[in-house]
């Protein structure tokens, strides 16, 4: 996945807000984190991954999912963007949307995606 596509995904989400996080990219959601950009790694900060899942995950595909010392006490997950599927990638941060989002918020963005499969 490209910066782009990374940053396509991420503002599809309705009330998503871009600002800037240790020099990078980093997004919030009704004043709260949502997900960031690491320039270190160029990895995406993933979160509502509890710590089994994080395991299972690095073990699964290596390449792809990590952490640092510094995420270890929280429930996420590190991922590259370059070899993060767009699929998975939005599946991880719909499950923040819905953990941040207003619940009208999350009410009208399920009837924009039932449309959509309608339409």
């Amino acid at each position: 996945m490209t910066p782009a596509e990374m940053e396509a995904i991420v503002m599809a989400f309705p009330g998503v807000e871009k600002g800037m996080s240790y020099g990078a990219p980093a997004y919030k959601l009704n004043g709260k984190f949502f997900t960031r950009l690491r320039r270190d790694d160029a990895s995406m900060v993933l979160m509502e991954v509890s710590h089994d899942e994080r395991e299972m995950l690095m073990e699964a595909e290596p390449g792809t999912f990590h952490f640092t010392a510094h995420y270890r006490d929280y429930p996420c997950v590190l991922a590259r963007i370059e070899s993060l599927h767009p699929g998975s990638f939005r599946n991880f941060l719909d499950r923040r949307f819905r953990k941040v989002a207003k619940k009208a918020a999350v009410k009208a963005y399920d009837a924009g995606a039932a449309d959509q499969v309608a339409g």
